[in-house]
Order: structure tokens, then sequence, then C-alpha cells
């Protein structure tokens, strides 16, 4: 989560712009104002996993956390070797992944590997 509001900017948001009930959920993804948003969508949330593990590489970490079944024990690593803490998984895209994509889901821990949008993994 954000500490403060200052010094960010809104790349996109869901629901789009227009009419929703008082009460819709509103999730923004956001950057540092001096960095450019991603070129497209990575955060288009995926269906739920269900058995087998998806292929989350690419996609935002929050897009994988909310896949998978909430009782799932995820860890999230730093890509660069920098050991930051992954605060606003919207904003960081998931490098790799174990167990691997197919991989049958019986309840086992998720790691991830994950960098910032505009970083290489």
């Amino acid at each position: 989560m954000q500490a403060f509001d200052r010094n960010w900017k809104v790349c996109s948001q869901t629901p789009k712009a227009g009419e929703h009930p008082t009460d819709a959920k509103v999730d923004f993804a956001t950057v540092k104002l001096e960095e450019d948003c991603p070129a497209k969508d990575e955060g288009a949330a995926l269906e739920a996993a269900g058995g087998t593990m998806p292929n989350f590489k690419g996609k935002a970490v929050k897009v994988a956390r909310e896949a998978l079944d909430s009782s799932t024990s995820i860890t999230v690593n730093d890509a660069s070797g920098q050991d930051r803490m992954v605060l606003m998984e919207s904003n960081w895209k998931v490098c790799s992944q174990e167990p691997a994509v197919g991989a049958k889901l019986n309840g086992q821990p998720v790691t991830l590997t994950a960098a910032k949008f505009e970083e290489s993994c």
C-alpha cells in the first residue's frame, strides 16, 4: 500500500471511467511521477487458477495473487537482487514462478520472482 499519495500518477484504473455503484471497488495502477506507465495494461485479470498453475510471466504480481486460492502461501522475491519489498503489487511483473506452469496445485507454497514493469527481468 502507498503510505502517501503525493508524487504518484494513475496509469490505469478498474473499472473504467463511467457510472458505477457507489460501493464499487476501484483499483488504480500507479507509478511514481518520475516513472513511465507500462506500455500496455499488464494487470489484466486472469481467471481463478483452479487445479493447475497458470502462466503469470509478465503479469502483475497482484493478478497472480488474485488468481490463486486465498489460502495459498505466496512469497514474492525481488528479481534485481536488491531485496526490495514489493509493496504495490500492481506495479511489479512476474519474471519467474515456482511451481512451473501447468503444475498441479495441491496447497503447496508459490514463489514468484518479480521486477518493476519498467525494469528487465
